[in-house]
């Protein structure tokens, strides 16, 4: 089986402090290796992530992004973010939000992105619609954590069936789900 063998710059570090924080729901090289490409597959692209944790998805996807995209990562855990902020804060690219992801998208929902990545609750569990509404045509909205995993937080498993459903029938979006790292699904919004 093929494994992911360039990774980002920082990556290796940010794992490290990870480890140090005891933060057990890092997306996998293999999920980030993928957000890299679809990031390098919108030059210019406005990029949200929902749930920086400690910034290894946004490591993947800064590595993917091009010098004139942008992406807006947003947490409610500050403890967490501050190591992402440690690598990132000095990157033009990247804005940090310290809020509820519910709360910041029902802000955001005059705003459009090429590529969302609900890898929190908020936008994927509760607030759903909200995250798909600021998909822009042609752009991407990825989850992950859709495989039986030891570290789901109580109540992961039961919503992950209903979730997938209404993702496959929601009619604006062209949807594949992969038996890829954790499980993941990417949606393509076709009208």
């Amino acid at each position: 089986m093929w494994e992911t063998t360039k990774y980002p710059k920082d990556l290796k570090a940010i794992i490290e402090d990870t480890n140090r924080l005891g933060f057990n729901m890092a997306s996998e090289p293999k999920t980030g290796a993928l957000l890299s490409v679809l990031a390098a597959s919108k030059p210019g692209a406005k990029i949200l992530e929902l749930g920086t944790g400690t910034g290894i998805s946004a490591a993947w996807l800064l590595d993917g992004m091009d010098k004139t995209s942008i992406l807006i990562t947003v947490d409610n855990d500050p403890e967490c973010q501050k190591v992402a902020k440690k690598y990132y804060a000095s990157d033009a690219r990247v804005t940090f939000v310290c809020q509820d992801g519910e709360e910041y998208l029902a802000s955001i929902q005059k705003q459009q992105f090429d590529l969302v990545f609900a890898d929190a609750w908020a936008g994927k569990f509760s607030g759903l619609h909200l995250s798909l509404n600021v998909v822009a045509p042609g752009g991407y909205f990825v989850i992950d954590d859709l495989l039986p995993q030891p570290n789901w937080p109580e109540g992961h498993a039961p919503r992950v069936p209903k979730l997938i459903h209404e993702l496959e029938n929601d009619t604006r979006f062209k949807s594949v789900k992969m038996e890829w790292a954790s499980g993941i699904m990417v949606l393509v919004k076709a009208n």
